[in-house]
């Protein structure tokens, strides 16, 4: 492996560390959730999307100065922008709280917030794969590993909005709840998301 196409799979190793890191916090801020700090955690979650938005810019910019790329300029652009993805809609999950002044936390979200971190933790080790995609062993397990957590997310999200319309007493707060869920879901779709273009990029290069 040329020396300077190293420097793009550090970057996204890099955002997989965030993303996981992001996941962990919201866990954290939902697991000891107090609606008075919402100001300080959404100051924390955002220092996570901030330095993701700056690798983001940073692969941005190898790109543009490379003359030839490990795999195509596209993809690696893509795959920057869907990791940088997941941790703007981990951010969102606690900006809809603010939004919403959610005082009190459902226990699926919590519940959410932990498959979240399984997904991201795949992420991390499909991202260290993906550097050695044409030799590994790893690497397709994976993807189908991350898509089994994005299934279980799926099945919560059905039985969670169920359960929102089905005891709805709190025309607010079961719209707020719904648009929170939504949130959760989109945040599990774009896990899925990255591996899927991991799986693509791998396709079109072996």
């Amino acid at each position: 492996m040329a020396k300077g196409d190293k420097l793009y799979y550090e970057n996204f190793a890099e955002c997989a560390t965030l993303a996981k890191k992001a996941a962990a916090y919201l866990v954290e801020c939902l697991e000891n959730y107090d609606h008075e700090k919402l100001e300080d955690m959404l100051r924390e979650m955002h220092t996570f999307e901030h330095s993701a938005d700056m690798k983001k810019h940073e692969m941005n910019g190898m790109l543009a100065k490379a003359f030839v790329t490990p795999v195509d300029r596209e993809d690696l652009d893509m795959l920057s922008q869907q990791l940088d993805t997941v941790l703007d809609l981990i951010e969102e999950v606690l900006q809809k709280l603010y939004i919403y002044n959610i005082k009190s936390i459902e226990p699926a979200a919590i519940d959410y917030a932990k498959l979240l971190v399984r997904a991201c933790d795949i992420l991390g080790e499909i991202v260290a794969e993906f550097e050695n995609f044409k030799k590994s062993k790893k690497l397709h397990s994976l993807i189908v590993a991350a898509n089994d957590v994005e299934e279980e997310c799926d099945k919560l999200y059905l039985a969670s909005m169920h359960e929102l319309t089905k005891n709805s007493t709190d025309v607010l707060a079961t719209l707020s709840w719904y648009k929170i869920y939504d949130c959760f879901e989109a945040c599990s779709d774009a896990c899925e998301h990255v591996s899927e273009c991991v799986g693509s990029i791998v396709m079109k290069n072996t």
